[in-house]
């Protein structure tokens, strides 16, 4: 649970954490994202960022993550390796006069069906988001505990985390149950992880046993 003893290790934790969501100039890129999509997603910022649309390309992509939420299967279809080059480009074609998409949002889709990785699209999506959020000065916390958290153990949770924030950014806290937890909790806050659960510490403890032995 989240009482003062939690939160308090999750300070001590924390503290050598780096919210790296600096407001981003025409060389940088507010955050450094991994993998794939992190790829594809810095060079959409820095097509947007040049043209001056970083909005209207937010706004795309957000529009393409409600069309994933709402066509549940579409992703399976996209990553589908059956797709002809064809097929392919007709599915971005359709997302793209739905939206009457940015020329730069447009590109984006043409070269992931070019390189057959429409099945990343929502990934890229995603990741485009992240850096918009670090753009604006918006620092995502996600935690996730064993139990449902009460108004007052999310509001000292709060303020705990936002104390690692930097003055001026906005903390976005995000919160979910996982009952294989056990107990206490696991936070993400930016591109920074803690494992404070009962069963990671359980896990642990296995090990060493089992290395005893």
């Amino acid at each position: 649970m989240a009482n003062r003893q939690v939160c308090g290790i999750i300070g001590k934790h924390i503290r050598s954490f780096s919210t790296t969501t600096t407001q981003a100039s025409a060389n940088a890129l507010p955050i450094q994202l991994h993998g794939i999509e992190g790829r594809y997603a810095h060079a959409i910022y820095s097509a947007a960022l040049k043209q001056k649309s970083l909005e209207a390309v937010d706004k795309d992509f957000q529009a393409i993550l409600t069309v994933f939420k709402q066509e549940k299967g579409l992703n399976d279809l996209l990553r589908n390796p059956l797709l002809t080059k064809e097929q392919r480009q007709n599915a971005v074609n359709e997302l793209a006069t739905k939206r009457n998409a940015n020329k730069v949002t447009v590109n984006t889709l043409s070269l992931l069906a070019e390189n057959g990785r429409l099945g990343r699209l929502e990934g890229v999506a995603k990741a485009f988001g992240t850096l918009m959020s670090a753009h604006r000065g918006e620092v995502q916390a996600k935690v996730t505990t064993a139990h449902q958290l009460s108004p007052a153990e999310l509001k000292e949770l709060q303020s705990t985390l936002q104390a690692f924030v930097k003055k001026g950014h906005t903390l976005q806290l995000v919160t979910k149950v996982d009952a294989s937890l056990i107990g206490g909790m696991v936070v993400e806050l930016g591109d920074r992880y803690v494992d404070l659960s009962l069963s990671s510490k359980l896990k642990t403890f296995t090990n060493i046993v089992k290395e005893t032995l």
